[in-house]
């Protein structure tokens, strides 16, 4: 392999917005997400809804006469 052409590797902590940590490496010296295995709903079983900016608020509104037909 060629010499100093490869980026530098670090040992990191990646965080996760639950409050997670993960020991990892990475060429990043730091990783932060959303969301993880701990708190994803594949993984945990439980559905949870993750408004960002009132988007659900914004779809439950423009559909309620949808939703409450039947």
């Amino acid at each position: 392999m060629k010499k100093d052409i490869h980026p530098e590797y670090h040992k990191i902590t990646a965080k996760c917005a639950c409050g997670n940590e993960v020991e990892m490496g990475s060429v990043n010296p730091e990783i932060s997400v959303e969301i993880c295995s701990n708190c994803h709903p594949f993984f945990t079983g439980k559905q949870k809804l993750i408004d960002t900016a009132g988007r659900v608020d914004k779809f439950m509104k423009k559909y309620a006469n949808h939703f409450n037909k039947g």
